[in-house]
Protein backbone atom coordinates (compact mmCIF):
# COMPACT_ATOMS: atom_id res chain seq x y z
CA UNK A 1 0.00 0.00 0.00
CA UNK A 2 1.39 3.94 -0.90
CA UNK A 3 1.44 5.76 2.21
CA UNK A 4 0.17 9.80 1.94
CA UNK A 5 0.86 11.96 5.26
CA UNK A 6 -2.17 14.40 4.84
CA UNK A 7 -1.36 17.67 7.58
CA UNK A 8 -3.38 20.32 6.18
CA UNK A 9 -6.66 19.98 8.16
CA UNK A 10 -7.63 21.45 11.22
CA UNK A 11 -10.67 19.46 11.99
CA UNK A 12 -11.47 15.37 11.10
CA UNK A 13 -15.17 14.73 10.57
CA UNK A 14 -15.90 10.94 11.08
CA UNK A 15 -18.90 10.10 9.06
CA UNK A 16 -20.60 12.08 6.10
CA UNK A 17 -24.64 11.91 6.65
CA UNK A 18 -26.52 14.88 7.71
CA UNK A 19 -24.82 15.42 10.65
CA UNK A 20 -20.79 15.40 9.49
CA UNK A 21 -21.99 17.55 6.68
CA UNK A 22 -23.56 19.89 8.91
CA UNK A 23 -20.43 20.13 11.52
CA UNK A 24 -17.99 20.40 8.08
CA UNK A 25 -20.22 23.24 6.67
CA UNK A 26 -20.42 25.01 10.04
CA UNK A 27 -16.84 24.60 10.45
CA UNK A 28 -16.15 25.45 7.11
CA UNK A 29 -17.71 28.90 7.23
CA UNK A 30 -15.48 29.68 9.72
CA UNK A 31 -12.41 29.47 7.37
CA UNK A 32 -10.64 25.94 9.27
CA UNK A 33 -9.71 23.51 6.74
CA UNK A 34 -11.80 20.18 7.37
CA UNK A 35 -11.53 16.71 6.29
CA UNK A 36 -14.96 14.53 5.95
CA UNK A 37 -13.88 10.47 5.99
CA UNK A 38 -17.12 8.71 4.48
CA UNK A 39 -17.02 4.59 4.96
CA UNK A 40 -19.91 4.65 2.01
CA UNK A 41 -19.17 5.88 -1.66
CA UNK A 42 -21.32 8.63 -1.76
CA UNK A 43 -21.64 11.52 1.43
CA UNK A 44 -25.75 11.90 2.58
CA UNK A 45 -26.17 8.95 5.34
CA UNK A 46 -29.01 7.85 5.71
CA UNK A 47 -31.21 11.13 4.83
CA UNK A 48 -30.27 10.81 1.86
CA UNK A 49 -32.32 7.36 1.40
CA UNK A 50 -35.12 8.79 2.73
CA UNK A 51 -38.45 9.76 1.03
CA UNK A 52 -39.83 12.62 3.30
CA UNK A 53 -39.10 13.80 7.06
CA UNK A 54 -41.70 14.14 10.01
CA UNK A 55 -43.81 16.27 10.93
CA UNK A 56 -43.95 18.70 8.18
CA UNK A 57 -43.39 16.22 5.42
CA UNK A 58 -40.94 17.89 3.67
CA UNK A 59 -39.12 16.08 0.74
CA UNK A 60 -35.82 14.29 2.21
CA UNK A 61 -33.55 14.98 -0.77
CA UNK A 62 -34.42 18.38 -1.05
CA UNK A 63 -32.77 19.13 2.42
CA UNK A 64 -30.20 16.62 2.39
CA UNK A 65 -29.12 17.49 -1.37
CA UNK A 66 -27.75 21.25 -0.82
CA UNK A 67 -25.63 20.42 2.33
CA UNK A 68 -23.84 17.57 0.01
CA UNK A 69 -23.21 19.95 -2.71
CA UNK A 70 -22.39 22.75 -0.82
CA UNK A 71 -20.30 20.65 1.07
CA UNK A 72 -18.45 19.41 -2.02
CA UNK A 73 -17.67 22.64 -3.15
CA UNK A 74 -16.61 24.37 -0.28
CA UNK A 75 -12.78 25.61 -0.35
CA UNK A 76 -12.41 24.86 3.04
CA UNK A 77 -13.95 21.41 3.21
CA UNK A 78 -12.28 17.86 1.63
CA UNK A 79 -14.12 14.36 0.97
CA UNK A 80 -12.70 10.76 1.85
CA UNK A 81 -15.58 8.52 0.77
CA UNK A 82 -15.12 4.86 0.62
CA UNK A 83 -12.40 4.86 3.28
CA UNK A 84 -11.93 2.61 6.21
CA UNK A 85 -10.73 4.63 9.35
CA UNK A 86 -8.17 1.82 10.84
CA UNK A 87 -6.99 3.82 14.36
CA UNK A 88 -7.80 7.62 15.80
CA UNK A 89 -5.97 8.54 18.67
CA UNK A 90 -4.04 11.86 20.21
CA UNK A 91 -0.45 12.46 20.25
CA UNK A 92 0.11 15.86 22.11
CA UNK A 93 -1.48 18.47 20.51
CA UNK A 94 -2.58 16.54 17.24
CA UNK A 95 -5.04 13.85 16.27
CA UNK A 96 -3.95 11.20 13.96
CA UNK A 97 -6.11 9.10 11.91
CA UNK A 98 -4.97 6.02 9.86
CA UNK A 99 -7.20 5.57 6.77
CA UNK A 100 -7.58 2.80 4.25
CA UNK A 101 -8.93 4.22 0.95
CA UNK A 102 -10.96 0.81 -0.14
CA UNK A 103 -10.76 0.37 -4.49
CA UNK A 104 -13.37 1.56 -6.64
CA UNK A 105 -11.53 0.28 -9.23
CA UNK A 106 -12.07 3.55 -10.85
CA UNK A 107 -9.31 6.48 -10.92
CA UNK A 108 -11.66 9.19 -9.07
CA UNK A 109 -9.15 11.75 -11.06
CA UNK A 110 -10.32 10.72 -14.29
CA UNK A 111 -14.27 9.28 -14.25
CA UNK A 112 -16.36 12.20 -15.49
CA UNK A 113 -19.69 10.17 -14.00
CA UNK A 114 -20.63 9.95 -17.91
CA UNK A 115 -22.39 6.40 -16.86
CA UNK A 116 -21.18 4.69 -19.97
CA UNK A 117 -19.60 1.97 -17.99
CA UNK A 118 -23.21 1.42 -16.28
CA UNK A 119 -24.86 1.48 -19.51
CA UNK A 120 -22.49 -1.13 -21.28
CA UNK A 121 -22.21 -3.11 -18.49
CA UNK A 122 -23.95 -6.61 -19.02
CA UNK A 123 -24.69 -7.89 -15.58
CA UNK A 124 -27.07 -7.31 -13.14
CA UNK A 125 -27.10 -7.42 -9.45
CA UNK A 126 -29.37 -6.68 -6.49
CA UNK A 127 -29.18 -2.67 -5.92
CA UNK A 128 -28.87 -2.36 -2.09
CA UNK A 129 -29.41 1.60 -2.41
CA UNK A 130 -33.22 0.68 -3.71
CA UNK A 131 -33.63 -2.19 -0.49
CA UNK A 132 -33.06 -4.90 -2.67
CA UNK A 133 -35.95 -4.61 -4.69
CA UNK A 134 -34.53 -3.64 -8.04
CA UNK A 135 -31.44 -4.69 -10.28
CA UNK A 136 -28.49 -2.31 -10.43
CA UNK A 137 -25.23 -3.08 -12.68
CA UNK A 138 -21.79 -4.50 -11.16
CA UNK A 139 -20.13 -1.19 -11.66
CA UNK A 140 -22.13 1.98 -11.50
CA UNK A 141 -22.83 5.18 -9.58
CA UNK A 142 -24.74 4.86 -6.39
CA UNK A 143 -28.24 6.74 -7.17
CA UNK A 144 -28.41 9.80 -9.14
CA UNK A 145 -27.62 12.33 -6.87
CA UNK A 146 -24.51 10.70 -5.14
CA UNK A 147 -21.53 12.90 -4.70
CA UNK A 148 -18.91 12.31 -5.48
CA UNK A 149 -20.43 11.23 -9.21
CA UNK A 150 -17.77 8.05 -9.54
CA UNK A 151 -18.76 4.59 -10.04
CA UNK A 152 -17.55 1.75 -7.92
CA UNK A 153 -17.02 -1.71 -8.96
CA UNK A 154 -18.39 -4.62 -7.62
CA UNK A 155 -15.41 -7.03 -8.33
CA UNK A 156 -17.86 -9.96 -6.66
CA UNK A 157 -20.12 -9.99 -9.63
CA UNK A 158 -17.59 -8.90 -12.09
CA UNK A 159 -17.36 -11.29 -14.89
CA UNK A 160 -14.29 -9.40 -16.35
CA UNK A 161 -15.51 -8.59 -19.85
CA UNK A 162 -13.55 -5.93 -20.17
CA UNK A 163 -16.95 -3.86 -22.00
CA UNK A 164 -16.70 -1.06 -18.90
CA UNK A 165 -12.95 -0.37 -19.76
CA UNK A 166 -13.43 -0.48 -23.96
CA UNK A 167 -16.25 2.24 -23.65
CA UNK A 168 -14.99 4.36 -20.79
CA UNK A 169 -13.76 7.72 -22.67
CA UNK A 170 -11.22 8.84 -20.40
CA UNK A 171 -9.64 5.11 -19.72
CA UNK A 172 -10.70 5.61 -15.98
CA UNK A 173 -10.79 1.96 -15.26
CA UNK A 174 -8.68 0.20 -13.28
CA UNK A 175 -8.76 -3.37 -12.79
CA UNK A 176 -5.43 -3.73 -10.68
CA UNK A 177 -6.30 -0.94 -8.50
CA UNK A 178 -5.66 -1.48 -4.52
CA UNK A 179 -5.72 -0.30 -1.17
CA UNK A 180 -4.23 3.13 -0.26
CA UNK A 181 -3.40 3.48 3.15
CA UNK A 182 -2.73 7.46 4.41
CA UNK A 183 -2.37 9.20 7.82
CA UNK A 184 -4.66 12.25 7.96
CA UNK A 185 -3.74 14.77 11.25
CA UNK A 186 -5.71 17.30 12.90
CA UNK A 187 -6.48 19.20 15.46
CA UNK A 188 -9.48 18.23 16.88
CA UNK A 189 -11.76 15.52 15.41
CA UNK A 190 -15.60 14.80 15.75
CA UNK A 191 -17.68 11.42 15.29
CA UNK A 192 -20.55 11.60 13.50
CA UNK A 193 -20.51 7.94 12.87
CA UNK A 194 -24.65 7.27 12.37
CA UNK A 195 -26.66 4.26 13.10
CA UNK A 196 -27.55 0.95 11.36
CA UNK A 197 -31.23 -0.49 11.69
CA UNK A 198 -31.42 -3.46 14.52
CA UNK A 199 -31.27 -6.75 12.30
CA UNK A 200 -34.10 -8.64 11.84
CA UNK A 201 -32.29 -11.52 10.88
CA UNK A 202 -31.65 -11.93 14.67
CA UNK A 203 -35.11 -12.44 15.54
CA UNK A 204 -36.73 -16.00 14.83
CA UNK A 205 -40.48 -15.18 15.71
CA UNK A 206 -40.13 -12.45 12.88
CA UNK A 207 -39.35 -14.99 10.78
CA UNK A 208 -35.46 -13.50 10.46
CA UNK A 209 -36.15 -11.61 7.28
CA UNK A 210 -36.68 -15.01 5.37
CA UNK A 211 -40.75 -14.08 5.06
CA UNK A 212 -41.15 -12.59 1.75
CA UNK A 213 -43.64 -9.93 2.29
CA UNK A 214 -42.09 -8.78 5.34
CA UNK A 215 -39.99 -5.96 5.33
CA UNK A 216 -37.90 -3.00 7.11
CA UNK A 217 -39.04 0.55 7.07
CA UNK A 218 -35.94 1.72 5.30
CA UNK A 219 -37.15 -0.48 2.70
CA UNK A 220 -40.75 1.17 2.77
CA UNK A 221 -38.86 4.36 2.44
CA UNK A 222 -37.31 3.33 -0.87
CA UNK A 223 -41.13 2.12 -2.12
CA UNK A 224 -42.37 5.71 -1.08
CA UNK A 225 -40.09 7.47 -2.98
CA UNK A 226 -40.78 9.54 -5.68
CA UNK A 227 -37.66 8.06 -7.46
CA UNK A 228 -37.97 4.16 -5.37
CA UNK A 229 -37.69 0.60 -7.34
CA UNK A 230 -41.54 0.83 -8.69
CA UNK A 231 -42.92 4.30 -8.60
CA UNK A 232 -45.41 3.24 -6.50
CA UNK A 233 -45.67 1.24 -3.46
CA UNK A 234 -46.49 -2.66 -4.32
CA UNK A 235 -46.05 -5.65 -2.59
CA UNK A 236 -42.13 -7.48 -3.49
CA UNK A 237 -43.35 -10.82 -3.96
CA UNK A 238 -45.52 -10.46 -6.60
CA UNK A 239 -45.94 -6.80 -7.40
CA UNK A 240 -49.20 -6.73 -6.20
CA UNK A 241 -50.99 -3.14 -4.46
CA UNK A 242 -51.22 -4.11 -0.86
CA UNK A 243 -55.21 -3.93 0.49
CA UNK A 244 -53.66 -3.93 3.98
CA UNK A 245 -50.68 -3.07 5.42
CA UNK A 246 -49.66 -3.65 9.15
CA UNK A 247 -46.39 -1.61 10.99
CA UNK A 248 -44.91 -3.90 13.93
CA UNK A 249 -43.71 -1.08 16.66
CA UNK A 250 -40.91 -1.89 19.11
CA UNK A 251 -39.49 -4.59 16.11
CA UNK A 252 -36.22 -4.17 17.31
CA UNK A 253 -36.01 -1.81 20.46
CA UNK A 254 -37.41 -2.48 23.69
CA UNK A 255 -36.20 -5.96 23.51
CA UNK A 256 -33.69 -7.86 25.45
CA UNK A 257 -34.02 -10.85 23.39
CA UNK A 258 -32.15 -8.51 21.05
CA UNK A 259 -30.10 -7.15 23.36
CA UNK A 260 -31.45 -3.68 22.45
CA UNK A 261 -33.33 -2.51 25.87
CA UNK A 262 -33.61 1.12 24.74
CA UNK A 263 -36.62 2.89 22.79
CA UNK A 264 -35.08 4.48 19.44
CA UNK A 265 -37.00 7.49 19.80
CA UNK A 266 -37.67 8.07 16.21
CA UNK A 267 -39.51 4.75 15.33
CA UNK A 268 -42.76 5.55 16.41
CA UNK A 269 -42.98 9.02 14.13
CA UNK A 270 -41.39 7.73 11.63
CA UNK A 271 -44.30 5.16 11.08
CA UNK A 272 -46.80 7.42 11.44
CA UNK A 273 -44.77 9.20 8.57
CA UNK A 274 -45.50 6.46 6.24
CA UNK A 275 -48.93 5.54 7.07
CA UNK A 276 -49.76 8.98 6.12
CA UNK A 277 -47.74 8.71 3.20
CA UNK A 278 -49.41 5.34 2.30
CA UNK A 279 -52.50 6.92 3.12
CA UNK A 280 -51.94 9.03 0.17
CA UNK A 281 -50.76 6.36 -2.36
CA UNK A 282 -52.88 3.55 -1.06
CA UNK A 283 -56.00 5.68 -0.44
CA UNK A 284 -58.66 2.15 -0.29
CA UNK A 285 -55.91 0.10 1.72
CA UNK A 286 -56.45 -0.60 5.31
CA UNK A 287 -53.38 0.28 7.36
CA UNK A 288 -52.97 -0.42 10.66
CA UNK A 289 -49.83 -0.07 13.35
CA UNK A 290 -49.83 -2.79 16.33
CA UNK A 291 -47.74 -0.68 19.24
CA UNK A 292 -46.66 -0.80 22.77
CA UNK A 293 -46.58 3.48 23.53
CA UNK A 294 -46.96 5.97 20.99
CA UNK A 295 -43.90 8.51 21.94
CA UNK A 296 -44.56 11.41 20.05
CA UNK A 297 -42.11 13.42 22.19
CA UNK A 298 -40.83 16.69 20.03
CA UNK A 299 -42.77 19.95 18.92
CA UNK A 300 -45.51 18.88 17.04
CA UNK A 301 -45.16 15.07 17.11
CA UNK A 302 -48.42 14.62 19.16
CA UNK A 303 -50.70 17.05 16.45
CA UNK A 304 -49.05 14.45 13.93
CA UNK A 305 -50.08 11.24 15.70
CA UNK A 306 -53.58 12.96 16.14
CA UNK A 307 -54.00 13.85 12.19
CA UNK A 308 -52.69 10.23 11.52
CA UNK A 309 -55.86 9.10 13.56
CA UNK A 310 -57.77 11.45 12.38
CA UNK A 311 -56.68 10.12 8.48
CA UNK A 312 -58.01 6.80 9.15
CA UNK A 313 -55.06 5.25 9.98
CA UNK A 314 -56.01 2.44 13.26
CA UNK A 315 -53.40 1.76 16.29
CA UNK A 316 -53.74 -1.52 17.93
CA UNK A 317 -52.53 -1.40 21.21
CA UNK A 318 -51.06 -5.25 21.81
CA UNK A 319 -47.63 -6.57 21.09
CA UNK A 320 -46.50 -8.52 18.35
CA UNK A 321 -45.28 -11.97 19.71
CA UNK A 322 -45.41 -13.89 16.03
CA UNK A 323 -45.02 -13.46 12.49
CA UNK A 324 -45.59 -15.77 10.02
CA UNK A 325 -45.86 -16.79 6.04
CA UNK A 326 -50.25 -16.59 5.20
CA UNK A 327 -52.18 -17.53 2.20
CA UNK A 328 -51.31 -16.09 -1.17
CA UNK A 329 -48.56 -14.71 -0.07
CA UNK A 330 -50.16 -12.68 3.24
CA UNK A 331 -48.63 -12.63 6.35
CA UNK A 332 -50.14 -13.60 9.98
CA UNK A 333 -49.78 -11.67 12.75
CA UNK A 334 -50.29 -12.87 16.52
CA UNK A 335 -50.55 -10.35 18.94
CA UNK A 336 -51.55 -10.58 22.48
CA UNK A 337 -54.28 -7.55 22.30
CA UNK A 338 -54.31 -4.85 25.50
CA UNK A 339 -58.18 -4.55 25.12
CA UNK A 340 -58.95 -7.76 26.84
CA UNK A 341 -59.16 -10.13 23.58
CA UNK A 342 -56.71 -12.30 24.41
CA UNK A 343 -54.08 -13.87 21.57
CA UNK A 344 -55.37 -13.01 18.16
CA UNK A 345 -54.45 -13.41 14.64
CA UNK A 346 -54.01 -11.02 12.25
CA UNK A 347 -53.60 -11.35 8.52
CA UNK A 348 -51.98 -8.60 6.32
CA UNK A 349 -51.25 -8.55 2.39
CA UNK A 350 -47.88 -6.44 3.93
CA UNK A 351 -45.92 -6.46 7.08
CA UNK A 352 -43.16 -3.52 7.89
CA UNK A 353 -40.93 -3.72 10.89
CA UNK A 354 -40.48 -0.64 12.65
CA UNK A 355 -36.42 -1.46 13.56
CA UNK A 356 -34.36 0.54 16.15
CA UNK A 357 -31.36 2.15 16.14
CA UNK A 358 -27.60 0.44 17.02
CA UNK A 359 -24.84 2.34 16.72
CA UNK A 360 -23.20 2.43 13.04
CA UNK A 361 -19.28 2.32 14.01
CA UNK A 362 -17.78 0.43 17.36
CA UNK A 363 -14.95 2.41 18.57
CA UNK A 364 -13.22 -0.65 20.03
CA UNK A 365 -9.68 -1.43 18.93
CA UNK A 366 -9.70 1.88 16.85
CA UNK A 367 -10.15 4.70 18.87
CA UNK A 368 -10.19 5.37 23.14
CA UNK A 369 -13.18 6.95 23.34
CA UNK A 370 -15.45 4.74 25.81
CA UNK A 371 -18.96 3.47 24.22
CA UNK A 372 -21.97 3.85 26.90
CA UNK A 373 -23.61 0.74 28.03
CA UNK A 374 -25.65 0.71 24.54
CA UNK A 375 -22.53 1.00 23.00
CA UNK A 376 -23.65 4.31 21.49
CA UNK A 377 -20.06 6.99 21.78
CA UNK A 378 -20.09 7.83 25.91
CA UNK A 379 -21.01 11.65 26.62
CA UNK A 380 -19.45 12.81 29.96
CA UNK A 381 -21.90 15.57 30.59
CA UNK A 382 -25.31 14.52 28.37
CA UNK A 383 -27.32 17.41 29.58
CA UNK A 384 -24.73 20.34 29.92
CA UNK A 385 -22.67 19.11 27.25
CA UNK A 386 -23.94 16.87 24.88
CA UNK A 387 -21.17 16.28 22.49
CA UNK A 388 -17.97 15.79 25.01
CA UNK A 389 -16.38 12.28 25.05
CA UNK A 390 -13.97 11.50 27.50
CA UNK A 391 -11.11 11.79 25.23
CA UNK A 392 -9.39 15.04 25.04
CA UNK A 393 -10.26 16.92 21.33
CA UNK A 394 -12.75 14.36 20.01
CA UNK A 395 -16.25 14.81 20.07
CA UNK A 396 -19.57 13.40 19.19
CA UNK A 397 -22.57 14.67 17.40
CA UNK A 398 -26.06 12.92 15.66
CA UNK A 399 -26.83 9.04 16.52
CA UNK A 400 -23.67 8.69 16.98
CA UNK A 401 -24.30 9.08 20.59
CA UNK A 402 -27.62 7.92 20.54
CA UNK A 403 -30.80 7.52 19.00
CA UNK A 404 -32.43 10.92 17.99
CA UNK A 405 -34.07 12.84 15.11
CA UNK A 406 -33.22 14.67 12.41
CA UNK A 407 -34.02 17.75 14.49
CA UNK A 408 -31.44 16.88 17.14
CA UNK A 409 -28.73 15.96 15.04
CA UNK A 410 -28.94 18.90 12.99
CA UNK A 411 -29.14 20.67 16.71
CA UNK A 412 -25.99 19.08 18.35
CA UNK A 413 -24.46 19.01 15.07
CA UNK A 414 -23.93 22.98 15.25
CA UNK A 415 -22.83 22.24 19.30
CA UNK A 416 -20.43 20.12 18.08
CA UNK A 417 -18.98 22.75 15.82
CA UNK A 418 -18.77 24.99 18.43
CA UNK A 419 -17.13 23.01 20.56
CA UNK A 420 -14.76 21.83 18.37
CA UNK A 421 -14.17 25.91 17.83
CA UNK A 422 -13.65 26.67 21.18
CA UNK A 423 -11.25 23.70 21.75
CA UNK A 424 -8.99 24.60 18.97
CA UNK A 425 -8.96 28.44 19.61
CA UNK A 426 -7.45 27.24 23.48
CA UNK A 427 -5.14 25.62 21.85
CA UNK A 428 -3.55 28.45 20.19
CA UNK A 429 -4.15 30.21 23.05
CA UNK A 430 -1.58 28.27 25.22
CA UNK A 431 0.78 27.82 22.11
CA UNK A 432 1.22 31.68 22.02
CA UNK A 433 1.68 31.87 25.69
CA UNK A 434 4.15 28.67 25.95
CA UNK A 435 5.77 30.66 22.88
Amino acid sequence: MNSILKTDFDVLVVGGGIAGLQTALDLGDQDYKVAVVEKDATIGGKMIRLSKVFPTLDCASCITTPKMASAAHHDNITLFTYCDVNSLDRVGQTVTADVTQRPRYVDPNKCIGCRQCEYHCPVYVSDAEQGGFSATKAISIPFSNAIPQIAVMDVENCMLCGKCEKVCPTHAIDYFQEPEQFVITAKTAVLTTGFELTPVSNKHQYGMGEIPNVIDSMQMERLLAPHGPYNRVLRPSDGMEPDSIAYVQCAGSRDKSMGVSYCSRVCCMYAIKQTMLLSGSLPLADITVYYMDIRAFGKGYEQFYQNAKAMGIEFVKGKVAKISEGENGGVELHYESQDGEGVVTANHDLVVLSLGMVPGWNPEGICPVSADSDLFVKTIRPKLSPTLTDMEGVFVAGAAAGPKDIVDTITESGAAAVEAAKYMVALERSRKAAA
